[in-house]
């Protein structure tokens, strides 16, 4: 990466850097992508839902993480990458269009658009970076996504559990292997070195997407709000969504969210938070994602009989959130407040009873235990200055 143009290209070593406009814009294709992926999973609350929902929406972030990636390395106003951006933005818009019937009619729009994404951006990247480096670091990304596409692209062939699981093996496969620094043959793992990124992009990067996933909260509830008659408990229940929007935010950014870029610049390791971050954040994401879902059916079906399904979704939207939360809280100082165990130990102890109690009853329970959290984190932040990053990292 330090010969011809890929000099021009690399964006290391260049101090501060702030997140393009085009990189907001690549984002915004993401709010249709998510929105869609709640609505489709108010639709299915049973688990054969959940596990389709989950699975798209890992497909989705995957290509938002890669591409976050690739304009952290490389300048998005540079031509090849600007072209690869927009490449992954059309690409985006055509997922995001087939998500709603991708288990059914639409899924080779869906995996051919994500096949395409992934393999294209390789081929930008290898045409526009020259040196033997860089193309090795691109030929890894282009043979693993190569390797994938084949239970992508048989999994859209066939139909019914076959699909769910040809899918759920190439996640394994872009998954495991991004975590292993894709070990090609003859061209071996993805050196740490090139994950060294600038802190200040990563952190930036990472929070806009974690804050455009809770816009996808305010428009599903707004949206399914604006749909039905209003009434008292569904305004209510549109104010329970409001809080936990905010108490969501807040825990994000209590002193791990807000220290990212300086535990990432204190880390001995920095290129290992590049490597965990996508997988922290996309629980959270999927926390906000399916807590979305859960309060688009409780805003439309506030009085109505709960289910169990409707109760792993409301509940199981702060659960993987507080998971994720607690694995990020670790990354950057090395430890896990008890908050975030108490507050998972509490929606486990109290699922089961849930189904005795209005929808809106189960959302209001699980909005008190993020809120109790964000007490625990503002009394803990009151009893001292924050502390800086772990320099274990």
């Amino acid at each position: 990466m330090t010969t011809n143009r890929a000099v021009g290209l690399a964006r290391k070593g260049e101090g501060p850097q702030r997140a393009t406009l085009l990189e907001l814009l690549l984002d915004l294709v993401f709010v249709a992508a998510l929105a869609l992926t709640s609505q489709t999973l108010a639709r299915n609350l049973d688990w054969g839902g959940i596990f389709q929902t989950l699975v798209l929406l890992m497909a989705i972030w995957w290509v938002w993480s890669v591409t976050a990636l690739a304009t952290d390395l490389y300048h998005p106003q540079r031509p090849p990458i600007f072209l690869m951006t927009l490449w992954v933005m059309l690409g985006t818009i055509l997922m995001a269009a087939a998500l709603p019937a991708a288990f059914s009619d639409h899924a080779m729009v869906f995996v051919s658009a994500y096949v395409a994404i992934h393999v294209g951006r390789g081929i930008f990247l290898a045409s526009a970076l020259h040196g033997r480096q860089a193309q090795l670091h691109a030929g890894r990304f282009i043979f693993w996504f190569v390797v994938s596409a084949v239970p992508w692209l048989t999994g859209g062939l066939v139909e019914g559990a076959a699909r769910g699981l040809l899918w759920s093996a190439a996640l394994a496969i872009d998954y495991g292997t991004a975590w292993r620094r894709y070990p090609t043959p003859r061209l071996g793992r993805v050196p740490t070195s090139q994950y060294e990124v600038a802190a200040d992009h990563l952190a930036e990067r990472y929070q806009q997407f974690f804050t455009l996933a809770l816009g996808d909260l305010i428009l599903v509830t707004t949206l399914t709000y604006a749909d039905n008659r209003f009434t008292a408990d569904r305004t209510g229940a549109l104010l329970v969504a409001f809080a936990t929007t905010v108490l969501l935010w807040q825990i994000y950014v209590h002193r791990a969210g807000a220290l990212l870029q300086a535990a990432i610049e204190a880390s001995h390791d920095p290129g290992r938070f590049v490597r965990s971050a996508p997988y922290t954040h996309l629980l959270m994401v999927a926390g906000v994602v399916v807590a979305a879902a859960g309060f688009a059916f409780v805003i439309a079906h506030p009085t109505e009989d709960t289910t169990p399904g409707l109760v792993s979704v409301v509940f199981g939207g702060p659960a993987l959130f507080l998971a994720g939360r607690a694995r990020f809280e670790y990354e950057v100082f090395s430890r896990v407040s008890p908050s975030r165990l108490v507050g998972l130990l509490v929606l486990a102890v109290a699922a089961p009873a849930m189904v005795l109690v209005p929808p809106l009853v189960v959302a209001v329970v699980g909005t008190l235990v993020l809120a109790g959290i964000a007490v625990a984190d503002a009394v803990r932040a009151h009893g001292g200055p924050p502390e800086p990053p772990s320099p274990a990292l």
